[in-house]
């Protein structure tokens, strides 16, 4: 009602009430109910692959009717996947509307080090079966492109589905999803050694190569008699998984966590709520989505637009500032800088290859081997960062700058996906993608916001006079019935060939032609606490009662063990009299005055 105030000039001239407004919605929500919701969703999808033909969508119906699972994956998403995709985070723990389907997203990084989206889907459950309907469905948007590395929780029937679908695809665990599992399985160890959790931090972060690891997990299993754990021993014979020793040599772009998705099921919440019905879901998406490429433009813009600041007088960082984004420029730059507190001195040669040991000025631990191979810079770190993130580490910087005197950056250490460029590639297979749907919805915009200003002069000059606004009145009436009897057709741009506007069977993943039922309701009482499935350990709340009077923790001041009450409250006065025993022996009288404490002997 503020809003329309405001463009009212005044409440008495917005023609209602705030009551009339409240019923205008109602309406609107039971009209949706009556088309029903998933019918209305399939409409949607439809209207929207006419418009956009690189949209893609699946949805599944039962027998009965009733809409199940259900994907979908706009242009731009999937001309993302085609720069990003060689990471991929997919989770499955988000509750975001009225059915309770579970929200499935998948997710990676882009040059900018951003989070982006490659398509989503509602489930109807969690089993293998919808999981293998949707990983086939989505690699089909994805022109059959798997990735080379999948980050998921650790679900059985998600894991299932990942080797029958994508056999040569890296298969990692989310760390963080493990380590919140130790302390409900193995509660009694954390209670009776305090330095249980230093030590498992040590072996898990801290190793570097996969023999530190065993050795040191062979130690916390004796030192701590768990050998004959069941639990612990099912997830040490999945390491390879999950153990960043065994991971540091494959590429994740950084990622070891499905950090990715839950970042994005965060900023959903900005957008949809438990009460969200999965057509309003799907309009609250696409603005998300938005939201999310105008971040990505703003960085576009800035990296092409700013001059960075060097840290060294290195030509190597000029040349990384050439062509990384800005993010991934600070990386680089971070790790050069950090190389001069680094020191290397030669090992042993081994025919063209040369073993360097890097050590930090004054420190003899960690040794870093880095191996260096010929005069064009190719080296390797027992690290694996370039392995692991795509950008050189501090110790290969090191070596190059202090004994191979290498003061270019090697083209072979320059990762595409990292560098300004990297969504210059063109995709013929994705029609409007990227630019080409933001010039689309730009053009709409254009076309809108010229028509609410000619309709603003207008508006203008028919309220000076009855007459005027009379015949503005009929005139509108009589265009306002041409337009609905007017054909809608999409509209190709002068850009694009004609046959790219009509969308192929090959974009139109499923597709029928019958009446969807909503899917059934779970009906629930009050608001649920909260939109993701959580692990029991993060529903546990870790503030504890502290007492007023004592100031220990675990219980309150109405029943403190050290006071008791010695006088009557006057309810007149507000007076507290309470009688506490002190470490001395001694006892003193406290009286409360609201919420003062006063101590009299």
């Amino acid at each position: 009602m503020s809003v329309l105030s405001k463009d009212s000039g005044g409440e008495f001239n917005v023609g209602c009430i705030g009551k009339d407004v409240e019923n205008y919605l109602g309406s609107k929500r039971r009209k949706i109910f009556e088309e029903g919701d998933a019918q209305r969703l399939y409409s949607y999808f439809l209207d929207r692959q006419l418009k956009e033909p690189g949209f893609v969508f699946s949805m599944q119906v039962d027998k009965d009717g009733s809409m199940g699972s259900c994907f979908w994956a706009d242009a731009r998403s999937r001309a993302a996947y085609q720069y990003f995709g060689d990471v991929v985070t997919f989770d499955a723990t988000y509750l975001t509307n009225i059915y309770k389907m579970p929200f499935a997203s998948f997710s990676g990084v882009n040059h900018h080090h951003q989070t982006i989206m490659f398509g989503c889907a509602l489930l109807v459950n969690e089993t293998g079966e919808s999981y293998t309907w949707l990983l086939r469905t989505w690699q089909e948007a994805m022109l059959g492109r798997a990735p080379s590395t999948i980050i998921t929780d650790d679900d059985k029937a998600m894991a299932k589905a990942i080797v029958e679908v994508l056999p040569n695809t890296t298969h990692r665990l989310c760390l963080w999803h493990i380590l919140q599992k130790f302390p409900e399985h193995l509660a009694h160890v954390y209670n009776k050694f305090p330095d249980f959790q230093k030590d498992f931090r040590h072996c898990i972060h801290e190793t570097i190569t996969t023999d530190e690891f065993e050795q040191e997990w062979a130690l916390i299993m004796v030192k701590y008699d768990l050998g004959e754990n069941t639990w612990l021993q099912n997830l040490y014979s999945r390491r390879d998984k999950w153990v960043p020793a065994y991971l540091r040599s494959t590429f994740c772009a950084g990622m070891s966590t499905t950090q990715r998705s839950e970042s994005m099921n965060k900023f959903f919440k900005d957008y949809v709520r438990s009460s969200t019905m999965v057509s309003d879901f799907v309009h609250q998406y696409e603005k998300a989505i938005d939201a999310r490429y105008f971040k990505e433009k703003e960085k576009d813009v800035r990296t092409k637009s700013t001059r960075v600041i060097m840290k060294t007088p290195f030509k190597i960082e000029e040349e990384a500032a050439i062509v990384y984004t800005r993010k991934s420029f600070t990386i680089f730059q971070d790790e050069l800088f950090n190389s001069l507190r680094y020191q290397a001195r030669k090992l042993y040669v081994s025919g063209e290859a040369k073993t360097y040991g890097v050590t930090a000025h004054g420190k003899e631990t960690p040794i870093y081997h880095v191996t260096l191979e010929g005069d064009e810079g190719h080296a390797t770190c027992t690290c694996h960062k370039w392995e692991f993130m795509g950008i050189l580490c501090r110790h290969i910087l090191c070596v190059f700058g202090k004994k191979a005197k290498l003061n270019i950056l090697p083209e072979h250490y320059v990762l595409d996906r990292w560098t300004i460029n990297a969504k210059s590639r063109p995709i013929p297979d994705i029609p409007c993608s990227d630019d080409q749907v933001w010039q689309v919805q730009d053009e709409a915009t254009m076309r809108k916001s010229k028509s609410m200003i000619q309709l603003y002069d207008i508006v203008e000059l028919a309220s000076q006079s009855a007459k005027k606004h009379n015949h503005f009145t009929l005139a509108l009436e009589k265009v306002h019935k041409e337009l609905l009897a007017m054909e809608d057709h999409v509209e190709c741009s002068q850009t694009m060939p004609i046959n790219e506007c009509i969308p192929s069977r090959s974009q139109v993943i499923s597709n029928f032609s019958q009446t969807v039922q909503d899917p059934p309701r779970v009906p629930t009482k009050g608001r649920p606490k909260s939109l993701r499935a959580k692990n029991p350990k993060e529903t546990q709340t870790t503030k504890k009662r502290r007492c007023s009077i004592c100031k220990n923790e675990g219980h309150a001041k109405n029943n403190c063990p050290s006071v008791r009450l010695r006088c009557r409250v006057w309810e007149s006065l507000q007076i507290l009299v309470y009688q506490q025993r002190c470490k001395n022996g001694e006892e003193k009288l406290f009286f409360g005055f609201g919420y003062k404490w006063e101590e009299r002997n």
